[in-house]
């Protein structure tokens, strides 16, 4: 399946050419990664444990530098002089809210990346505050993120890297851990955001709910780039790569509208 085509003079959020990586005691990761991504497209990256997801989504930020082949942010390519500003564009939402919590208050937490990039004062207070109003988490503000529900901790997280204000929102397992009402609440926020979205995730449902296009990230490769619905309608293809769907989940025809 091909990739969707970014539009001519508008430069991707993101692009990845030939990116190939071995980890120090020899392990192949990635033997070859191509991608682009629009701005503001929702993008699923599905694929089985041990793919390659982590390690490719380590190189968008520089967390780890490519072996071979490149990575560009809106045309800004990942190498060491341009990791500040490249940390800035890339905002990466963890699995674990905890792991990206850790300030006494809401407020703390998601004013700590612009404060670190030397914003004070009245812009602060405000980006802070919008941030939280995007996710439906201002009257949070002063609260201790401890205090919080875990879905509430997500949407948290999720401020404090569009307090950044970047390119992409890169989500780790958005949805895991969440009940019912917290992941359609979480769903309908990623809707709303205009910033282009990675979404790693083993959940297919809601990468069909979220995301038009999805990747198939198997053996360190591609192996598929088309529509969500397309790839998921396809059982020889999901059992390629160990995906499965829920037990009695059907994908809707073409024109029927999804769950």
């Amino acid at each position: 399946m091909n990739a969707v085509e970014t539009p001519a003079g508008e430069t991707p959020s993101l692009e990845v050419s030939r990116l190939a990586y071995a980890y120090p005691d020899g392990t192949q990761a990635l033997y070859g990664v191509d991608l682009r991504i629009g701005r503001g497209e929702r993008v699923a990256l599905l694929g089985p444990n041990g793919a390659g997801k982590t390690t490719l989504v380590m190189h968008l930020n520089g967390i780890l530098t490519a072996g071979h082949g490149t990575v560009s942010v809106a045309g800004l390519p990942v190498r060491p002089g341009t990791l500040k500003e490249i940390r800035r564009r890339v905002g990466l939402v963890f699995q674990d809210p905890d792991d990206q919590l850790f300030m006494p208050t809401v407020r703390e937490d998601v004013a700590f990346g612009p404060a670190n990039l030397g914003m004070r004062g009245d812009e602060l207070a405000r980006r802070v505050e919008d941030a939280l109003a995007r996710v439906g988490m201002l009257e949070a503000i002063d609260r201790p993120p401890h205090h919080l529900s875990f879905g509430q901790r997500r949407r948290v997280a999720v401020a404090t890297v569009l307090a950044m204000e970047p390119e992409i929102l890169v989500l780790d397992e958005p949805s895991s851990n969440l009940d019912p009402a917290s992941r359609r609440e979480l769903a309908e926020i990623l809707r709303s955001l205009e910033v282009t979205v990675l979404m790693v995730t083993h959940d297919l449902p809601y990468a069909m709910e979220l995301c038009e296009r999805s990747l198939i990230l198997s053996g360190g490769v591609i192996a598929a780039d088309g529509p969500t619905r397309e790839l998921l309608a396809d059982p020889a293809l999901l059992a390629e790569h160990r995906l499965e769907l829920p037990y009695g989940f059907a994908v809707p025809a073409p024109g029927v509208p999804g769950v």
